[in-house]
């Protein structure tokens, strides 16, 4: 059974290109390059390449660039790293549809005494501006606002948030973890301190990401050890993952023109197609300013884990925007921080294209799930008794 695979916003297939340039690092150059030694001194080098590399991606400077274990630790270090750094201004403000890897540690700072601002969004994921303008104030140390929702890739106005931290002396930090690779981000025209990004959402390898601090920016190290990474980030580098990512920015730039044209027709026409052949469906997100490659679609009345179970029956890989985990019915904190109605809450299913997604692809999808949504809504009626609309989504068991 071919695989359709339309989940690259939870993580992408490794270019080729990317494989190749990583292979030589696990068996014939594996020195180490803190080594005094020509061998682990060329290592070294090959590094400082791979920051170059990423730094032309995202138009900075190659010594504003840190190597990480992925996009969790980058945000995890420029939170705490900044909190621990700005010790006068414990005020933190973020938004309520953020990622788990930075929702989850503002909380905790919460906890631990640091006064926290959760700005909303309205009815398409958009910020609420009124609010944070409200918010942010000179005890504000930082602010943390994603560049992209990984759910419905609605892209936040980083640029106008950068200019108003700015003028209040504060910090700004954005996971662009779902952001960069696919839209172009110029650091020298955004006055962006801190950013995220992580190498298995661009076609690199997991286990390996980038935290860019912008010259000048105060922050307390949250890995200490040896002297990696500009004594930023002690440990001994994942040199083959460094040099992937390293490709997969070079290859993310030459291909960027490509994810804004013919991948956003396909993800156009995709969601075009399921509008229409797919009674009772609506997209949830800004699909003004979005990514081009990510619609976040509502089958209403029907269990978003149950239309994964059908769809993967024919191959179709996609995700749900309903957190459906062992039985669990709860939705998608997104979501529900956008104020989708009830009857579609639970039956969202996220689609993520990527530059490797065909038409064909795309031509299948819309064959195979008007029926799935047609049996599940039958399946629904039939639980519900009566009108469908008056009943929670049914369970569906997966086939074993």
């Amino acid at each position: 059974m071919k695989i359709i695979y339309l989940d690259n916003n939870a993580t992408t297939r490794l270019a080729d290109e990317v494989l190749q340039e990583m292979l030589p690092y696990y068996h014939e150059y594996y020195g180490n390059a803190s080594s005094m030694h020509t061998f682990g001194g060329q290592i070294h080098k090959k590094i400082d390449w791979a920051r170059g590399q990423v730094a032309r991606l995202l138009n900075c400077e190659p010594e504003e660039i840190y190597f990480t274990s992925g996009g969790t630790e980058s945000d995890n270090t420029a939170i705490r790293g900044v909190i621990e750094a700005k010790s006068e201004r414990q005020h933190i403000i973020t938004s309520r549809v953020e990622h788990p890897a930075v929702r989850t540690v503002c909380r905790h700072l919460q906890k631990k005494g640091h006064r926290l601002t959760e700005v909303n969004v309205d009815a398409s994921g958009r910020l609420d501006m009124g609010q944070f303008v409200e918010a942010l104030t000179d005890q504000s140390g930082l602010v943390t606002i994603m560049a992209a929702n990984n759910e419905t890739g609605t892209i936040f106005p980083i640029p106008q948030i950068a200019g108003m931290v700015k003028s209040r002396g504060g910090i700004l930090h954005t996971d662009a973890v779902q952001l960069v690779g696919k839209t172009p981000l110029n650091l020298q025209d955004t006055p962006i301190d801190l950013l995220s990004l992580s190498g298995h959402k661009l076609h690199g390898p997991k286990g390996v990401g980038v935290l860019f601090i912008r010259r000048g920016t105060s922050i307390v190290p949250q890995q200490l050890g040896g002297h990696q990474e500009l004594s930023k980030r002690a440990g001994t580098e994942n040199v083959p993952g460094i040099v992937g990512l390293g490709k997969a920015c070079e290859l993310a730039l030459k291909n960027i023109q490509e994810e804004e044209t013919r991948v956003s027709r396909l993800r156009d026409r995709l969601e075009k197609g399921l509008l229409e052949t797919c009674p009772d469906a609506r997209v949830n997100g800004d699909i003004e300013h979005r990514l081009p490659n990510t619609t976040n679609i509502s089958f209403e009345y029907i269990e978003g884990e149950a239309i994964l179970l059908l769809m993967n029956e024919v191959g179709i890989c996609a995700s749900s925007g309903s957190a459906c985990t062992s039985g669990s019915l709860e939705p998608s904190h997104v979501l529900r921080a956008m104020g989708v109605p009830f009857t579609a809450v639970h039956g969202s299913i996220r689609y993520s294209l990527s530059r490797y997604t065909t038409d064909q692809e795309v031509d299948f999808v819309l064959k195979e799930m008007p029926p799935i949504i047609k049996r599940l809504r039958s399946i629904s009626m039939f639980c519900a008794g009566k009108d469908a609309t008056t009943a929670a989504p049914c369970e569906i068991k997966p086939t074993l």
